[in-house]
């Protein structure tokens, strides 16, 4: 039974490896699985200044050291893979991998994440890459002193629009609402960043250019006036899509397609648990990813240990 496990995680962002840490320590034999490199959206986050007893750290300074710490006590990490078939209805379930390695396991926990959400506006898939960018941390450098907009109003927007006047001469956050959604400490600090303006109540309808991106046309959403905007870059901060395709039909999803999960993080089919962003909650940080990891985790191994003290009594 080399490739059957107690209890396989689906997804290496935080709350997939927090729970491969606690499950490992536990002893109980876990195999997390991840489609895309270690830390999932933590990797994407310049600086990390609110988790608790570290002062600042990078996401992907984060993610490789609770990827070293899952492995220390025994977890075993499988990265850059393809999950083709999923079979969790049965008491020990079913992962496919790259259409040929079947891995097994008795309990699962899914914490699958979530991606960026796009704006839709045409131009959005032709720039991608090419001036059109979703991660500050990755693409920051490429805009040294050159102008960039910011579009969002939440935590996220605000935060790495401050990030990256590092680099840029120039940062217009364009936002659709009169307000932010984010928290009074990042509007102060946006607020207070000479290199920050704002274009409010407004939304990018077109992005356009030859091989670069080079123009965004904004159109007020009070007036219905368009204008036209030359700039070198466009971060895009509004949010997540939970990534849950492939449990569509499987599992009870709400109508936002995250997870729907009781308090011990419980889905609708036994046995199986699920953490992160992929959940239905109201708060994604990496602190409440990092909690729902430790529950689901625990919550296993409960799980898993009943079924051994059944197979003993049987």
């Amino acid at each position: 039974m080399q490739n059957h496990f107690d209890v396989i995680v689906i997804g290496a962002g935080a709350a997939g490896l927090t729970a491969g840490i606690y499950l490992s320590r536990a002893k109980v034999n876990t195999l997390i699985l991840n489609e895309g490199a270690i830390g999932g959206q933590m990797v994407l986050t310049h600086e990390i200044a609110n988790y608790p007893g570290v002062e600042s750290i990078s996401g992907y300074e984060l993610a490789r050291i609770m990827k070293s710490q899952a492995q220390k006590f025994g977890c075993t990490i499988k990265s850059n893979l393809k999950i083709t078939n999923m079979n969790l209805q049965n008491e020990i379930k079913e992962i496919t991998v790259n259409n040929k390695d079947v891995y097994t396991s008795s309990a699962v926990i899914i914490a699958t994440g979530g991606k960026s959400r796009t704006i839709g506006s045409p131009g959005e898939d032709q720039f991608k890459g090419k001036g059109i960018s979703y991660c500050a941390t990755c693409d920051g450098d490429f805009f040294q002193n050159k102008e960039i907009v910011v579009v969002g109003g939440g935590n996220s927007a605000l935060e790495e629009a401050v990030s990256l006047t590092k680099y840029a001469s120039k940062v217009t956050i364009i936002h659709q609402f009169n307000h932010f959604q984010a928290f009074e400490h990042y509007v102060d600090e946006a607020n207070n960043n000479p290199k920050i303006s704002f274009i409010m109540e407004s939304k990018i309808i077109e992005f356009t250019g030859d091989e670069k991106l080079s123009k965004v046309k904004i159109q007020n959403l009070a007036t219905n006036e368009i204008s036209e905007m030359e700039i070198a870059g466009v971060f895009i901060f509004i949010g997540y899509v939970p990534n849950t395709e492939k449990l569509d039909g499987i599992i009870e999803l709400n109508e936002w397609k995250e997870i729907i999960v009781d308090k011990t993080l419980a889905t609708s089919l036994k046995g199986v648990y699920a953490a992160g962003d992929s959940i239905a909650k109201r708060y994604r940080q990496v602190t409440t990813a990092v909690a729902d990891g430790t529950i689901a985790a625990l919550s296993a191994a409960e799980y898993i240990n009943s079924l051994k003290k059944e197979s003993v009594l049987a």
